[in-house]
Formats: structure tokens, C-alpha cells, sequence
């Protein structure tokens, strides 16, 4: 058989064939399980026993879909992260500064609230000093975050926003939507069973469209 005609048969032919149903639904149940467990114990705390019990299947069959456990890691931060940048890829350069802001807390607020085990994973892995990510953080984000503050420093030259640091403006808004899932229980124990439901993240969103936004006016000057 030519070279050339080895090339064009499909990848399933060449000895890479994709992965079936049932091998699909392993790796969620797996990947399901780990994040459960990195998220309580973090990266250095977990174990591939651990992640077999949670996942109900024995470490063998286990180390079947996944050799290592730092493959099992780097998959769920590479997906993880490339959920936790959307609502920044969604603020809109020609969008109203305040409605694109209001809409960029609230979609953080809602992952804090439906993504709170993600949360803690990511959170676990700045905390150690992003070793296993840091090639992503340093480009990936970064590339990202470069590209939003030139669009809220536009809105400040346009005279629609009053002139602040734009990477320390979204560094706030990480910080105080990201504290309502990372200390998720502070929160509930402070506010009480009254105030501690559900309705405390609509309760968050309005208060921190209000703080950013007033802070935001043109006009206003922080310091």
C-alpha cells in the first residue's frame, strides 16, 4: 500500500479509533468522581484510589482511560478553565459599559452558584501556585484579559466610564463573585437560614451592580 493512500484512510483504519459510548461515559464517570475529590483534597491530597472509590470501578479499570492521575488533573483544569473564561469572552466591546459589566457579575455569580466544586479546583490550584497550569494562565488568560482592558480602557476614553485600572477592576470582580463559592459557607452561616437560600445570590448581584457601577460613573474619582 502507497503512503499516500495510507494517509487518506480515516484515523479509526490507522489504528486510532475514537472512542466508543461506553468508553465516553467511563472517562465522565471518572472525571466526575475526580473532580469531587480534587476539589475536597487538592491535587497533592488525591489519590487514584480515592477517585476509583468515588467513581465506583476498581483502580485497574480505572488506569484503563486514564494512566496517571496528573492526566485526570490536567484534563478537568483545561476544560474548567476554558468554562470559567467565558463570561469575560462575552463582554462586548460594542456594548453599553454598564449593562456588558452588570452582565459579566452576574454570569460570574451564576457559576459560583451552579460551578462551586469547579471553583474550589481552580482555586486549590492558585493557591499552590499554578504548576500544572501555568502555561495556560500565563497565555490563555492573560491573552484574554489584555483584550477586555483594552476594551474597558476604550469605554474610559469614550468618557462612558471614569478612569480606573482595568485589570484591577476585573481582579475585584473575580475577587467578590468568586467569594460566593469559595466560602459558600461563611456566607450561609452569616446571613442565616432567613437570607442564606437561594435568593442570596440575587441578593449579591444587586449589591455588586450597585458598588461597581456607582464606583464606575464618570465624574467619580477612586482615588
Amino acid at each position: 500500500m502507497s503512503k499516500s493512500s495510507a494517509k487518506s484512510r480515516p484515523a479509526s483504519a490507522r489504528g486510532h479509533r475514537p472512542k466508543t459510548r461506553i468508553q465516553r461515559e467511563k472517562q465522565d464517570i471518572i472525571l466526575e468522581a475526580a473532580l469531587d475529590v480534587f476539589s475536597l483534597h487538592g491535587f497533592r491530597g488525591a489519590t487514584i484510589d480515592q477517585i476509583a472509590e468515588v467513581a465506583g470501578m476498581s483502580k485497574p479499570n480505572l488506569l484503563y482511560y486514564f494512566p496517571r492521575k496528573e492526566e485526570i488533573h490536567r484534563r478537568l483544569i483545561s476544560e474548567l478553565l476554558v468554562t470559567w473564561l467565558e463570561p469575560l469572552r462575552e463582554m462586548d466591546a460594542k456594548g453599553d459599559p454598564f449593562p456588558e459589566i452588570c452582565s459579566y457579575i452576574r454570569r460570574k455569580l451564576e457559576m459560583a452558584r451552579d460551578f462551586p466544586r469547579e471553583s474550589r479546583l481552580f482555586a486549590t490550584e492558585m493557591l499552590q501556585g499554578a504548576p500544572r497550569i501555568s502555561e495556560m494562565i500565563e497565555v490563555d488568560l492573560k491573552n484574554l484579559v489584555d483584550e477586555k482592558a483594552r476594551v474597558i480602557e476604550g469605554w474610559m476614553d469614550d468618557g462612558k466610564l471614569t478612569r480606573v485600572d482595568p485589570y484591577h477592576l476585573i481582579f475585584s470582580i473575580w475577587a467578590t463573585t468568586q467569594h460566593y463559592a469559595d466560602f459558600d459557607v461563611q456566607v450561609r452561616a452569616v446571613l442565616g437560614p432567613k437570607r442564606g437560600g437561594d435568593g442570596r445570590f440575587e441578593d449579591a448581584a444587586r449589591y455588586l451592580e450597585q458598588l461597581f457601577l456607582f464606583g464606575l460613573m464618570p465624574g467619580k474619582s477612586i482615588g
